[in-house]
């Protein structure tokens, strides 16, 4: 087995995959039909990072198929066969924002692709390591219920709290809350893909992430928070910060890292497994203090406003307790903190952007 089926092969983590995997010796099939243009727009769109891999690795094939075509995944997977030794599913509707906009589209790339690849994988590959680039949306607007107290700059769990020391583990409750559109569908594949670990013996593992970022980012206002807020400190495109304040708090995990844990898992799987992924208490920041960072490493001012209007859903403080991974997985640790991140962000953007402008 020497194949990895990397989907959202363009996007910040399925291309940090990509050339990952190929370093590891593996032949990389990156599947992408840069849907996130139709999401976002044209400045989203995720072309520029396809032709970066095909550029650079020559163990790269991409293949531009919808997770929707059932059919075309299914003839991939058959041609492929059990060369296949994981499959990571990073494509998705990343917005909660979108997802009301069109729900047929938000639930047929998230739920029903999720599905799609399953089935593939299960029928095809059914010894691979199915990795679920998942959400903490899943969670809906549950943590909005947490014991939080306003301090200057962010508001933070009471100290007594349990979640206090190392952030939200998994134990929180996915029902009873708000989750938005998007949550609903990311929850759906989210179960698909432990009942298939269960049901099937399959080898899955669900990854909930908070903010994944890096310079990869091809970032656009409706997702991508901490790269959209370097893009518009550097360009002076308007940002706009929306409710709580300004002191809405969140964890950013660095592509690279994400990478390194879905690395671990791939090499020693379980079934049904759920992790929490994030920058936990290493790399976290409210929205007033990722400003005042982006500020001082563009070396100019954001221009902001504010609304009162928060975003349906969203989560006023949210930490990820990685503890369950890193027991399971020992010796994983996070190599980037929010400043080497932030400035990773700026020196792979930069030049991007001011042309783009």
């Amino acid at each position: 087995m020497s194949i990895a089926v990397v989907t959202g092969a363009g996007g910040l983590i399925g291309s940090e995959a990509v050339t990952f995997l190929v370093a590891q010796g593996l032949d990389v099939v990156g599947i992408d039909n840069d849907m996130r243009s139709y999401f976002f727009g044209p400045e989203a769109s995720t072309t520029w990072r396809v032709e970066e891999l095909r550029r650079q690795h020559s163990r790269y094939q991409h293949r531009s198929v919808d997770v929707r075509d059932k059919d075309g995944l299914n003839a991939l997977f058959a041609d492929l066969g059990d060369d296949v030794m994981m499959v990571l599913h990073a494509a998705a509707q990343p917005s909660h924002d979108w997802a009301a906009r069109e729900p047929f589209t938000d639930f047929g790339v998230n739920a029903l692709g999720t599905l799609n690849m399953l089935e593939a994988t299960r029928h095809h590959a059914p010894q691979a390591a199915f990795l679920y680039m998942s959400t903490n949306k899943v969670y809906g607007d549950t943590p909005n219920r947490l014991p939080l107290v306003e301090h200057e700059t962010r508001l933070e769990v009471a100290t007594e709290h349990p979640f206090f020391a190392r952030g939200i583990d998994e134990s929180m409750s996915i029902d009873q809350s708000t989750h938005s559109l998007f949550g609903v569908s990311k929850l759906s594949a989210d179960t698909l893909v432990q009942e298939y670990g269960r049901y099937f013996d399959m080898k899955t593992g669900c990854f909930r992430g908070g903010c994944l970022t890096g310079g990869g980012h091809s970032s656009t206002e409706l997702h991508g928070f901490l790269a959209y807020l370097m893009k518009c400190t550097v360009t002076g495109r308007p940002y706009t910060i929306y409710g709580y304040g300004g002191k809405q708090v969140r964890d950013n995990i660095h592509s690279h890292d994400l990478v390194q844990a879905l690395w671990r898992f791939a090499q020693a799987p379980g079934s049904g497994k759920v992790y929490n992924v994030g920058g936990g208490r290493t790399a976290n920041c409210s929205m007033l203090e990722a400003i005042e960072l982006c500020q001082a490493i563009a070396g100019r001012k954001l221009n902001m406003t504010y609304s009162d209007q928060n975003r349906i859903g969203d989560h006023m403080w949210w930490i990820s307790d990685m503890s369950r991974f890193e027991a399971d997985y020992p010796g994983y640790r996070l190599t980037y903190d929010l400043e080497a991140t932030l400035q990773d962000i700026h020196e792979m953007g930069r030049g991007r952007w001011l042309m783009d402008a």
